[in-house]
C-alpha cells in the first residue's frame, strides 16, 4: 500500500497540536485522520549524528512501507523513535504493529 509523505512544517505542526498519540517500547505515534495515508518523522538530534538519524529514519520508512495495510482507516501519522531504544528493524516492526493495534482499539478514532 502506498502512502504519502508529511514534509510541510504546518502539517508537522497541525498533528503535534491537534493529533492523538499511542505509545509502544520504541516508537511515539502521532495520528490524525485524513483523506490520504500519509507519514511523516520526528527525529531529533538526541539520537546521535546524521548517519544514525539517517538509518533509524531509512528504517522507520521501511518498516512503514511493509506494515502500513494493517491499517483500516487513511491517518496522517507521525512516528517519533524513542531515545535510548532498540533500533532494529524487527524492534520498530513489534512496536509499531503494537501502534497500529492500539490505535484499532481506540473508540473515537
Amino acid at each position: 500500500m502506498n502512502y504519502l509523505r508529511i514534509k510541510k512544517n504546518a502539517d508537522f505542526q497541525k498533528l503535534f497540536q491537534r493529533g492523538k498519540k499511542v505509545f509502544s517500547p520504541d516508537i511515539t505515534l502521532l495520528y490524525f485522520p485524513s483523506k490520504y495515508l500519509s507519514m511523516g518523522l520526528a527525529v531529533s538530534k538526541k539520537h546521535g549524528k546524521a548517519v544514525q538519524r539517517n538509518r533509524i529514519k531509512r528504517l522507520l520508512r521501511a518498516v512503514f512501507a511493509a506494515n502500513c495495510g494493517g491499517l483500516d482507516k487513511p491517518y496522517s501519522v507521525i512516528l517519533i523513535p524513542k531515545t535510548g531504544g532498540n533500533h532494529t528493524y524487527k524492534a520498530f516492526e513489534k512496536s509499531l504493529l503494537i501502534c497500529f493495534k492500539k490505535l484499532k482499539e481506540c473508540p473515537k478514532s
